[in-house]
This record gives C-alpha cells, structure tokens and sequence, in this order.
C-alpha cells in the first residue's frame, strides 16, 4: 500500500459558540485535573462510512450540532486562567472550541482499519498535534476537526486533558452525537460540574516559567497496532486466571477452600457450603478478605504484562511497573456524580521484578493486578490526595526505566454508541497524544458483548516480540 502520509489537507478552521450564554463561572481545577497540564490534549475520534449528507451540509450539520452541545458541556467552550496566587481555574466565559474542515480523498476507511499496524496518518485526523494541555490559557479547550475520505469521514475530538478524562469526554462526544441526530431537548446526560469533594484543593502547583513541558520523548520510533479479542476469548482467559484462586485473610489461606469466582458457592453442597458462607460471611465483615474474583479486564492486563515483560528481554532482578487508570467516583465516599465533569482518575501502580512476572504463572500476575485495584478505595484516595498536596506536581507520563506499561481508557466507555445520524461507528482512533513505549488504551470492540480492542504503542523490537508471543497471541482474534 502507497504511504498515505500528508494525505490530510486542512480546508477551513472556524469557531463555534454555545448556543446559549454559559451560567457558570470558574471551575477550579483538581488535584486529578492539575497533574494532566504538562500531558498533551486527549485525541480520540470516530471512523464512519460515508453519510448521506454532501460535504458542506454536513459540515453545517455539525457545528450547529456542537453549538448546541456546548451549551450542555459550556466548559469545553472556556479558557484556562490562573488567578495571583497561583491557582488554576476552568473559566467558563464562552470564548468557543475549534471546528476544522479536511479532506483526506485519497484514504479509504479500508485504509485506516485493513492493514497491521495502524496508519500514520491516523494522526493527521486531529488537530492540537503535540499541544499541551496547560496551553488552554490560550487556546480552546476543545477542537473537533472534520475529515473527509474517499468513502467515509472521520470526527477526531482534541480536548485539553486538564479539563477531562475518558469518562467526561465520551459524554461529551455521546451527546455530541444525540444532538446531531436531533434529541437536543431530550439528551440522556447531564453533567455535574460541582466542586465540593476531597478532589478540590488549597494546594498549589508551581509552574515553571514557560509552562510544562510533557515528560517523554515525543520523537522515538514506536509502533501501534489494535489487538482485538472477542468475548469467546476473554471469557476463556477469565476463567483459567480464576480457575484456583484461593481467599486469603492476612498473609494465610483459608485451609483446603478454593474458590472459583462467583459460581463458587454453587459448586459446593449441604454442610461443606454452609461452613464455606460462615465463614466467608464472618471475614467479609471483618474486612480480612483481599482477593475477589479477577475481572476479564485484569486477566487480559496480565497477558500484556507477562508478553511485553518477555519481549523486552528485561534482567530478572529489574523491577517492572504496571498502571492502571483507575475511575474513582463510585471509590470516593461519598461518591461522586457518575457524571462528575472532570478528571477523578488516579495512576494505581502494581510492581513485581520481570523474574515474578515470568517465572510464575499468569494467575499470580492477575493477582497482583487484582489487589492493587481492589485496595484502591476512600482511604487510598485521599492518601493520594495528602501525598500529591504535600508534594504538588504534574504527572510523570511516560516510560523512563524501559520496564513500564500504562494502560489508560476502558473497555466499558461507550465508544460505539454516537450514531451522528448515519450510522455507529466503524472503527475508534485516537491521535499521537501522549504515546510512548508502554502506552495501552483498552477500546470496548465495535461487536459489543464484552469483546476488547487494545491499542499497544511499542517500541518496534518489543512490538515484534509480542507478535510471536504464544500465550499472548492464542487469545488475539484472527481478522
């Protein structure tokens, strides 16, 4: 296949405004929100086949489209500031996002989706390449750029990651597409924007001159590719990692029980059950069990961990990290609006040398994940919170000891649920934002009923040596 490289050819960037004057003021931003200002803007962005609209009257469809939802989400149309002593603030002042039109008449959405390793010229489908996210004192928080192909048109959202994590953006782009196709006065999510949680913070961070600067090496050679995995998949993998996972109170077992999931009470009988619940029962009010049933989503976290750590041929001794972007507005308490409009994620890291990793096997991993996730609740949140407000600081994106992975999104955002009034999606996509050797973003798969894509940026050598992983490559569907 030709290089499509520079295929893209930007037609025309204009501003679209609320379509109502905004009634909030300042937003302050977070303790989750302030680390993201050195990270570049989010890029994510929907592959569609061709609508039924021509060209121009989609275009004029759209903006109207996204005047009206900003009226709903009238952050997105504001500006960073910073007040005298150094807190930064959302201001809500209507001052409007971006709207670009382009062309790609070369590309086919074939193009995009068909080959191994996804095209660079993905990347050319989103403006704001590279910008970080504190330049929003400047720039609007959010740019939708518009892309023509030769059979189909792709939306790319850039939205400034000091404003939102995954959660906010997708209601965002949900109700972008509600709006679109003609449910503006019957949207189904209506976003709280309230700051009055542990989140909110009299901590200050201090910016050096200049603003900040991201943390990794923006130019390494990488590669990217979707690995996808069906149901049928995960479902197996899920039940081999939880096939003999055992309770554990403290540092010791519960003698002779095993359980299998949550189906374990129904494989055991008469007395042997009845004891099993009592006992259960007794630890779980006590607090004294840590392991539950490994999720589909923490098994298949294990694999990438056991296949990466192998590929990457790392010393036994060295220690590897795993992070995990964690949601945690149903963590805090009191909870959170499950429509909370901001960042309220946190990076749980799980560490194990390369030689645990790969000497035992991948339940022990799963495991390790498991805990660390289940252990993040209030209490560690808001030790995170104490920790980050003794010591403020932006959030050390990337992958400097060669021995990290990072996985960010999640297979439960509802990605394939913005019909803009032609169809679902064909594919999702993001840009060249915030990628490094060890970035994974887990997509739900366009099929639904629990099927993964995971998008795995690398570094080539790496890449090549999970293509030939056995364990890894058993559970990747073949396309």
């Amino acid at each position: 296949m030709p290089s499509l490289e520079n295929s893209v050819t930007v037609i025309s960037r204009s501003r679209v405004f609320p379509d109502q004057k905004s009634t909030l003021v300042h937003l302050k931003l977070s303790v989750s929100d302030l680390p993201m200002l050195s990270c570049h803007y989010i890029q994510k962005g929907c592959l569609f086949t061709r609508p039924h609209l021509p060209p121009h009257a989609l275009l004029s469809h759209l903006k109207h489209a996204l005047s009206l939802t900003l009226s709903h989400f009238p952050p997105l149309a504001g500006r960073l500031s910073t007040s005298e002593d150094g807190h930064v603030f959302l201001s809500c002042n209507d001052a409007g996002a971006d709207f670009v039109s382009a062309a790609a008449k070369s590309v086919r959405v074939s193009d995009v989706i068909g080959g191994i390793d996804v095209p660079d010229v993905v990347k050319e489908f989103f403006t704001y390449d590279r910008t970080v996210s504190y330049d929003g004192h400047n720039r609007p928080i959010l740019a939708v750029q518009v892309t023509e192909l030769n059979d189909g048109v792709f939306i790319g959202c850039s939205v400034n990651h000091s404003v939102t994590d995954g959660t906010s953006l997708w209601n965002f782009i949900n109700t972008f597409a509600e709006v679109s196709r003609g449910a503006e006065g019957n949207v189904t999510r209506h976003p709280d924007f309230t700051r009055e949680s542990v989140l909110i913070s009299p901590a200050v961070l201090k910016v050096p001159q200049g603003g900040p600067k991201v943390t990794f090496n923006e130019n390494e050679p990488l590669r990217e590719r979707i690995f996808s995995f069906s149901r049928e998949q995960i479902l197996e993998l899920k039940a081999m990692v939880n096939k003999k996972r055992s309770w554990t109170v403290g540092n010791g077992e519960i003698n002779g029980v095993e359980v299998f999931g949550k189906q374990s009470n129904d494989k055991l009988n008469g007395k042997e059950n009845g004891k099993l619940t009592e006992m259960l029962e007794s630890l779980l009010l006590r607090n004294d069990v840590v392991a539950v049933e490994i999720s589909s989503f923490q098994s298949l976290s294990a694999l990438l961990w056991r296949a990466i750590t192998r590929a990457r041929k790392l010393p036994s001794s060295k220690t590897t990290t795993f992070r995990m972007a964690v949601n945690v507005r149903h963590r805090l308490s009191p909870k959170l609006d499950p429509e909370y409009f901001g960042n309220a994620i946190q990076s749980v890291p799980t560490f194990a040398t390369a030689g645990e990793v790969l000497s035992r096997d991948i339940r022990w991993s799963a495991d390790q994940l498991n805990r660390s996730v289940a252990a993040h609740q209030d209490g560690k949140i808001r030790d995170t919170v104490a920790d980050w407000e003794a010591n403020p600081r932006c959030f050390p994106l990337g992958n400097p000891d060669g021995a990290s992975v990072t996985m960010g999104s999640s297979p439960r955002f509802p990605m394939y649920d913005n019909d803009f009034g032609w169809g679902r999606p064909v594919a999702v996509r993001s840009g060249r934002a915030n990628k490094f050797d060890g970035k994974i973003s887990a997509f739900p798969g366009r099929d639904g009923n629990g099927s993964v894509d995971l998008e795995v940026v690398l570094a080539p050598e790496t890449m090549a040596g999970i293509e030939s992983d056995g364990e890894f490559m058993r559970y990747v569907s073949k396309k």
